[in-house]
């Protein structure tokens, strides 16, 4: 079968998407030649497309790279590698072993499977990337307001809390936002190529508040230089760059627009009896606007609506941001998918298809065959009906067409 596959697909598509895996994976040549017991110059001439690569060279390839053969062979289009833009510009991090790599190959596979679910279902992403912002002649502050208002306007958000940010800037902008594993010190992640599109990693185990900033703060770099990798750790926020400086400044603007923060603020100063601000509305504030609360009271601090130093101050006297939450009721970290909810529809769609296996399904789901059936069976019953006894859910097929105008 694996050979009746290999002679449908061009030398040159194939060489090239094995050649495009091992740089992913860091591999050299002569590495994987050495492994595969063949002289390098033959690995040359199957990335050139000028040999064809057997079917158990093929089955070794995919072990050697860590991918799927049906990766290979399936894939229906190159994309550039993100690990050499980032190597190439971010040498020093990739030096100091923080698993950087392992990060950006996640990121690539999972654009690059959503790239292929995308084509099997007929339902390109739809980009509404704007230019690029120039913030050169600007302060990193002044940048920052402008284009995070520009950006609200344009999306049509207005100046009041998203609740939504994720599918926000998946549906009207055009980015691939995915939640997995990394390590500690990384927040989030940034590449681009023409291919893929506009693509951010965000650490999943970091909690959704510094999700939302950091899924801000990378939306802020692509506004600006789409072509640019880039990687945000966890740090104080001293020495840092012009462009980290700007993309700070752009997650409090367009989290935390000075207009509508500050007419709630006034409005919530007004219906308080003793004429001030509660801890317990402080914290409802962020939980309202999805951001920390230390977030929250500086952000007041920078726009003159409480006393500088005040955050300062209550973590001095001891202020537990998550004991206030808990004592309030409020949830710091909601369960979220990890995956973009059209990115699991795509999936059943092109199951239901039949253009997948159970296997490949649950590999794209990032999950076991069991848990995948378990997901198919959620996805098709979200749909409810009103009744004469209530609201009962429908058995729904994604796969099936509806007639539109």
């Amino acid at each position: 079968m694996t050979e009746h596959i290999l002679s449908q697909i061009d030398p040159a598509v194939l060489g090239a998407r094995l050649q495009e895996m091992r740089r992913s994976a860091g591999f050299t040549q002569q590495a994987v030649a050495d492994e595969l017991e063949m002289a390098r110059t033959t690995l040359v001439a199957i990335e050139k497309g000028e040999r064809r690569v057997t079917p158990h060279e093929l089955l070794r390839l995919a072990s050697i790279y860590g991918r799927q053969v049906s990766e290979i062979v399936g894939r229906p289009a190159v994309a550039e590698s993100f690990v050499p833009q980032f190597r190439a510009g971010l040498r020093d991090q990739f030096a100091q072993d923080l698993g950087l790599q392992a990060v950006t190959v996640e990121l690539q596979k999972l654009a690059e499977d959503y790239v292929e679910l995308e084509t099997i279902c007929g339902l390109p992403m739809a980009r509404a990337y704007p230019v690029p912002y120039d913030v050169s002649r600007s302060s990193p502050d002044r940048a920052a307001e402008e284009v995070a208002t520009a950006e609200r306007n344009r999306l049509g958000i207005g100046d009041g809390p998203i609740s939504n940010l994720r599918d926000r800037l998946e549906s009207d902008v055009g980015l691939r936002i995915f939640l997995f594993k990394m390590p500690a010190k990384i927040s989030a992640l940034f590449g681009y190529n023409d291919t893929l599109g506009g693509c951010i990693g965000i650490n999943a185990d970091h909690p959704r508040d510094r999700r939302n900033w950091s899924l801000t703060h990378e939306y802020g770099h692509f506004l600006t230089d789409r072509f640019q990798p880039e990687v945000t750790f966890l740090r104080e926020r001293r020495n840092q760059s012009r462009s980290e400086r700007f993309a700070d400044e752009f997650a409090e603007n367009f989290l935390m627009p000075a207009a509508g923060l500050n007419r709630r603020f006034t409005e919530l100063h007004r219906s308080s009896a003793a004429g001030s601000i509660t801890l317990a509305q402080l914290c409802t504030l962020a939980d309202l606007y999805q951001v920390s609360v230390q977030a929250m009271i500086r952000r007041l601090e920078n726009l003159g609506r409480l006393p500088s130093g005040t955050w300062d101050s209550l973590t001095s006297g001891g202020f537990k941001p998550r004991r206030a939450q808990e004592l309030l009721g409020i949830e710091p970290n909601p369960p979220e998918g990890k995956l973009p909810r059209r990115y699991t529809a795509l999936a059943v769609m092109a199951y239901e298809k039949g253009e997948l296996s159970e296997g490949q399904f649950a590999r794209m789901l990032r999950t076991d065959r069991v848990s995948a059936r378990e997901r198919l069976e959620q996805v098709n019953r979200k749909v409810t009906a009103e009744s004469d006894t209530g609201y009962e859910s429908l058995d729904v097929e994604l796969a099936h067409c509806v007639e539109g105008r």
